[in-house]
């Protein structure tokens, strides 16, 4: 991999990027927009019992926030800063954790990919199965991790964050029968658990620090996982947001297909560690 090595170290003089930072207003109304249908429709479902319609509506609900975070994480919506400190803090309370801790360990995860500081990064070095099991316990350790390395200003994020979940688990928790709102408490709760595995291992198994992560190729896959495996183009590149980086992940094919080659699904789950 000594190729990707060297690509990535003079990566911004290898391909035009910068045309991909900004986005339409149309494409800005699309990102903000893109997990309500979803949200509305799982509880929907949720409400008339139809729990085994609802699931997968949250499933793609929690996929297209994580989306929608990843944006603003970066700062990368095209938006006002503080916008998008709000769109993380609102999908804080509905995906039961702080996106701002998120954000927190998400930027160290990139100065310092899979090294032994980079919290986020932990999963990616255990077997598949491992990263599922140590779900809860990495859930508890980003809050953790995330609140030591956080300056002032993060801090407060986190905290207004976890106050608003509390309130929201309150009445959930309590004698009030918000059928709905269990289903989708218990729904992002579950989601947050397979965070380690979903959003890390997947596209780090395999890599070491020197390697950007894996990828993926084919319209199919790009629709259904809503573009969300590009992530050694968006290591590379992390100011292009997510609606552009099938082209890019296009234009680097043209200078570098090897890039390519470490995909998110190879086949080889589970075999290069063990737990």
């Amino acid at each position: 991999m000594t190729e990707i090595r060297k690509f990535a170290a003079s990566a911004s003089d290898s391909v035009e990027w910068r045309d991909l930072v900004a986005l339409t207003p149309a494409e800005k109304a699309w990102e903000l927009m893109l997990g309500l249908p979803w949200l509305a429709a799982s509880l929907w479902c949720y409400r008339h019992n139809w729990w085994w319609l609802g699931l997968p509506c949250s499933f793609y609900f929690f996929l297209t926030g994580l989306r929608q975070s990843h944006g603003a994480q970066h700062y990368s919506l095209g938006l006002p800063k503080m916008v998008q400190d709000v769109v993380l803090f609102i999908l804080s309370v509905l995906m039961l954790a702080s996106m701002h801790a998120v954000q927190v360990n998400h930027l160290h995860h990139h100065r310092h990919t899979l090294d032994e500081t980079d919290g986020e990064g932990a999963t990616a070095r255990m077997s598949w199965w491992g990263a599922i099991l140590a779900g809860p316990l990495f859930y508890y350790r980003l809050h953790v991790s995330a609140w030591n390395k956080a300056g002032r200003s993060k801090r407060t994020w986190i905290a207004a964050e976890l106050t608003a979940i509390a309130v929201l688990l309150l009445p959930c928790l309590g004698a009030l029968d918000w059928i709905a709102l269990r289903w989708h408490v218990s729904a992002m709760l579950a989601g947050e658990c397979f965070t380690g595995f979903f959003a890390v291992w997947t596209v780090h198994h395999g890599c070491d620090a020197h390697e950007p992560g894996r990828t993926q190729r084919g319209a199919w896959l790009t629709a259904f996982s809503y573009s969300m495996f590009f992530h050694a183009e968006h290591h590379l590149y992390p100011a292009v947001p997510t609606p552009h980086l099938s082209e890019l992940a296009a234009r680097l094919d043209r200078v570098m297909p090897e890039l390519r080659q470490k995909a998110v699904f190879d086949l080889k789950w589970g075999r290069e560690h063990p737990f």
